[in-house]
């Protein structure tokens, strides 16, 4: 599929442009451990973190979502922002697309919306987004459509293909699908035969200045 050039672009946020594995994956197993469960490795963590605390830990801890959710985010927000790690090639992306102008762009993240917005801050990359919006910032979270809609608001783009919304997981790429937004897969490796099903990308970049070239291909005259 050729992609049409963007009107606006949304961005996940963790490991799509700064890599936080190893925050997420030392706050999950401290949790795991204090709830009396196994901690998870960091390829299990990978694989398995996906949906926002909202909507997993009533799954993982039943009853003890409240008490899993403050034991989580206490031990994140102890290291987060000094262990904020941009992937190469981000800061020098977004200022490549900002300099195009008239190309809103906003992040949609599964993390809680005040420690995202903290992150954003702590980057100086807030001044690039028109909305950071988190966890239990809309009615639903990733991969319902009220994200897309809420990030959207006021910007004078309605959400279609010519929104592309980039990610590195199955999440992004459905809430790309529910919202009618173009679908860009932001990650080192190419997506594996049938691994998204019915959700495949639309396009697959293997990093952030590849996807700056993508940008710049479906900009151009006749791209």
């Amino acid at each position: 599929m050729t992609l049409p050039a963007p009107a606006a672009i949304l961005f996940d946020w963790d490991n799509t442009l700064v890599d936080s594995w190893g925050v997420i994956h030392h706050a999950l197993s401290v949790t795991l451990q204090a709830m009396g469960q196994r901690p998870w490795t960091l390829e299990e963590a990978r694989r398995n973190v996906r949906k926002s605390a909202r909507d997993s830990f009533p799954e993982l801890f039943g009853a003890r979502a409240e008490e899993a959710m403050e034991i989580f985010y206490r031990t994140f927000e102890q290291t987060h922002l000094e262990k904020l790690n941009p992937f190469p090639g981000a800061e020098a992306m977004l200022e490549g697309l900002a300099a195009r102008g008239r190309l809103p762009m906003a992040v949609i993240s599964n993390k809680k919306g005040v420690l995202l917005r903290r992150e954003t801050e702590a980057l100086g990359w807030d001044r690039h987004f028109i909305a950071v919006v988190g966890a239990t910032d809309a009615p639903r979270d990733k991969p319902a459509p009220e994200v897309v809609e809420l990030a959207l608001s006021g910007s004078g783009v309605a959400a279609g293909p010519t929104v592309w919304f980039v990610g590195d997981t199955d999440i992004d790429l459905l809430c790309a699908r529910n919202s009618g937004c173009s679908a860009v897969l932001l990650r080192d490796q190419p997506p594996a035969p049938g691994e998204f099903a019915d959700v495949e990308p639309h396009a697959h970049v293997r990093d952030c200045p590849g996807l700056a070239a993508l940008v710049a291909r479906a900009a151009a005259p006749g791209g």
